[in-house]
């Protein structure tokens, strides 16, 4: 068969053709009287054997090892096609990243696409100090997608840069919540923990509480302690139980006996009997066999945040407490409470003229 009636039949240009035959890869069996290549059944067979080899991703020079080389195992074949073939998706999928990054940004000009492709760049840098300054140094009125600073925030392990990258993130007027919801349901709690950082750090949103009250019940007691705080902050009772195991538990304890005084003085209208519900909490809390000299004294100190009289006598119930020194911090708290609220004027008092 000549080369002109294979390339026809095989759909390998002739052009192709004389290239495997030069470099050896298939030569013609033989030649007719003119000197014309004429390739056998076995000619034939070897080519489409290339062209097998070649669809999978091999160079000509590894298609000739592949079919020359005894020692050559096809198990070996394989692996280094699927790491090649892994190592392209990646690199494709990160110029997808970047097109599309590019594109949310609703770029006017090239200059925002330059400058666009310059942060991108910063972010993707080895150095932390090079990120940091990427985030911070960029110029006022250059549109960044939120998307983009909230995927870099739950990747980023440097505290500085994660600081950074949440403060502008807080303070790019985009919506970035759909990335940073999706990373609490990360299963890697690092991402969880960035996610719920930085979403208690973002002007409040629809949406934004939702999200914060499903934290509450992760499994990670950071997740769960942020998210309650913020949601305390914003006025939102189904907190009260995890700020009130922060207290008992000793973590952030002082800023979460702040958060259960702002949500007990929260207009009775909008969280009825929210303060009876804390002031109950902790007491409750302050009879378990289980509580500690120090974890009881913390406890007083949190009635203190309470307005009303009910905490007031909580605390005088245990200025006479056996635990010596719960008793002596109940008596100085309560000693500062009266006299604060002696020095207040009274609610039908007037200034002298």
């Amino acid at each position: 068969m000549l080369i002109g009636d294979v390339a026809r039949r095989s759909g390998v240009s002739t052009r192709m053709l004389r290239h495997y035959d030069a470099l050896g890869l298939v030569r013609p069996t033989g030649r007719t009287v003119g000197g014309y290549r004429e390739y056998s059944d076995e000619d034939v067979r070897r080519i489409f054997h290339v062209e097998s080899l070649r669809s999978l991703g091999l160079s000509l020079k590894q298609v000739a090892r592949a079919l020359e080389d005894p020692a050559f195992t096809p198990s070996e074949l394989v692996s280094d096609l699927i790491r090649w073939a892994e190592d392209r998706l990646e690199r494709e999928q990160e110029l997808l990243r970047r097109l599309r990054t590019v594109d949310a940004s609703a770029p006017t000009g090239w200059q925002d696409v330059l400058r666009i492709v310059e942060l991108l760049q910063g972010l993707d840098s080895t150095s932390a100090a090079r990120r940091q300054q990427a985030v911070l140094t960029r110029p006022e009125g250059v549109p960044v997608p939120a998307e983009l600073l909230a995927g870099a925030v739950l990747s980023e392990s440097d505290p500085n840069v994660a600081g950074a990258l949440r403060w502008a993130l807080a303070r790019s007027g985009g919506d970035g919540m759909a990335a940073l919801a999706a990373g609490l349901r990360s299963d890697d709690v690092d991402v969880r923990r960035r996610a719920v950082r930085a979403i208690t750090e973002m002007p409040e949103a629809p949406g934004t509480t939702p999200v914060l009250a499903d934290a509450l019940g992760d499994r990670d007691p950071t997740v769960r302690r942020h998210a309650a705080l913020a949601l305390g902050r914003r006025g939102v009772t189904a907190a009260v139980p995890t700020l009130v195991a922060m207290v008992v538990e000793g973590s952030y304890d002082v800023d979460a006996a702040e958060v259960l005084g702002t949500l007990s003085r929260d207009p009775g209208s909008r969280h009825p009997g929210s303060r009876d519900r804390i002031t109950t909490a902790l007491a409750d809390e302050l009879a378990s066999p289980t509580a500690d000299s120090a974890t009881r004294i913390r406890l007083t100190q949190a009635l203190v945040e309470l307005p009303g009289t009910d905490a007031q006598e909580v605390l005088r119930q245990l200025t006479h407490d056996e635990d010596r020194a719960v008793a002596l911090v109940a008596s100085a708290l309560l000693g500062a409470l009266e006299e604060r609220s002696s020095d207040e004027p009274s609610p039908g008092a007037r200034s002298a003229d």
